[in-house]
This record gives C-alpha cells, sequence and structure tokens, in this order.
C-alpha cells in the first residue's frame, strides 16, 4: 500500500488510504498508525485516523520534508493489515425516548419501521469507531443500516444536550458534552465519554466496535443520565 501524501502545514502530512469509508479500511489504518509511531518515535507529535486518512504532524526540529517523507515510506514497505482489530468491544447504554431523541419517530416515518423498529436495527449490531473529532471525545461510528441512514438537519440545532445520540447519514455519535449539532437525535446515554481522568480523556479510541444497548427510564437515571426533555412532546 503506498498513500497518497497531501501538504496541510508546514510540519503536518494529511496520509490518504483509502477513497471511500468501508468497515475494512480500519485494519489498514490501525497497522499504518501502529508503524508510523514505530519509526518517527520521538519526531512523532501527533498522529490523528480518520475513515480514510491518517493526519500526520512531526516535529520540525527533528525532520523536515524530505526526512519525513523518508520515514513513510519505510512504515508502509510490506505493511499488511492486522489480522484482527486491536480495539475493545464495549457496551453502552442508551436510552431511545422521543423526549431525549426529537428524530426517532420521523426516522421510523422515513424507513417505514416505526419508532420500535429503528430501536431494533440500530441496536442491533456493533459499530466500529473510525475517528475522534469534532469535540473532545466525540467518536465517529458507523456504519449504520442504509434503512436508517439520515442526511444533517439543514439547520444545526445551537445546543444539543450531553449524552444525545445522534445518526447523520450512515454515521452515528453521542454527543459528549454540551454542544451545537445538526445529527438526527433518537436518544441518549448515561455514559461519561469525555473525562480527563481516562487515557487521552476519552471512552472510545479508533478500532473499538460499540453495541448499543436500550434501557428504560428508571435504569438510565439510575446511571446518571439527565433525562431533561429535549423537546416539549405529546
Amino acid at each position: 500500500m503506498t498513500p497518497r501524501i497531501e501538504v496541510v502545514g508546514i510540519d503536518s502530512l494529511i496520509l490518504r488510504l483509502f477513497e471511500q469509508i468501508e468497515e475494512s479500511n480500519m485494519p489498514w489504518l490501525l497497522a499504518a498508525s501502529e508503524r508510523l509511531r514505530t519509526v518517527f518515535g520521538p519526531a512523532l507529535v501527533d498522529l490523528v485516523p480518520s475513515y480514510t486518512t491518517l493526519l500526520l504532524h512531526y516535529d520540525l526540529q527533528q525532520l523536515d520534508d524530505r526526512q519525513a517523507r523518508a520515514l513513510i515510506a519505510q512504515a508502509f514497505d510490506n505493511l499488511s493489515p492486522q489480522a484482527e482489530s486491536s480495539g475493545r468491544e464495549l457496551q453502552i447504554p442508551v436510552w431511545y425516548h422521543p423526549s431525549v431523541g426529537p428524530e426517532l419517530a420521523l426516522l421510523g416515518q422515513r424507513s417505514g419501521l416505526g419508532s420500535d423498529g429503528v430501536i431494533e436495527r440500530h441496536s442491533a449490531r456493533s459499530y466500529q469507531v473510525f475517528a475522534l473529532g469534532f469535540a473532545p471525545g466525540f467518536a465517529f461510528m458507523g456504519l449504520v443500516d442504509e434503512c436508517l441512514a439520515s442526511p444533517r438537519l439543514s439547520t444545526p440545532r445551537q445546543r444539543v444536550a450531553a449524552g444525545s445520540l445522534g445518526i447523520a447519514d450512515r454515521q452515528t455519535a453521542i454527543y459528549p458534552l454540551v454542544s451545537p449539532g445538526g445529527w438526527n437525535l433518537i436518544g441518549r446515554s448515561p455514559s461519561q465519554l469525555f473525562d480527563r481522568q481516562l487515557d487521552g480523556y476519552s471512552l472510545l479510541r479508533p478500532g473499538d466496535r460499540v453495541r448499543f444497548v436500550p434501557i428504560e427510564r428508571d435504569e438510565f437515571v439510575r446511571l446518571g443520565g439527565d433525562d431533561t426533555p429535549f423537546e416539549v412532546t405529546p
């Protein structure tokens, strides 16, 4: 595999490995990340994986562009995908309900599954964590069932509650903090995804697999969830 290298800064390069989002990309991205960390050593400032790319930030005091590219070529020489995922399997509880997931009914109508069908379909599979971004602890996961795929809201909300679970296209994610956002919200989790006590501050890391477990409101509250309604519902 030979990545396409794009300059994004005097000390940063984008390594483009793929053109399309596929779960099969992740073993290659993880293998490449591990090899790059090894060959760059202390000259590596940061390495950020995405669905199809790696953002590599190196120390200009230790390397110039030519040397960085030589190390990248070394890292990708005879690279093989990881045979098994190095990520963890996690279960995250979610209270799927229209009072905290205002688009749950809408997705039920669009898909023809109804709200219960959306819950069943969304929680029936595990999701690959592809990347972290947008906000600390915000994990981009996929791929959701095609019948649940929905475009982002035309007008993003100014405030989305922490723990809100959403869908955008074939991605799904939980907002770790209160923030603006335009994803279709279908529930809320009591889990804390961003915590300064955690390694890397994030509960989730690229390569992890996540399954969402439906829970009732009482369990949601018992686990520390905030059941304040997002919108007034009938």
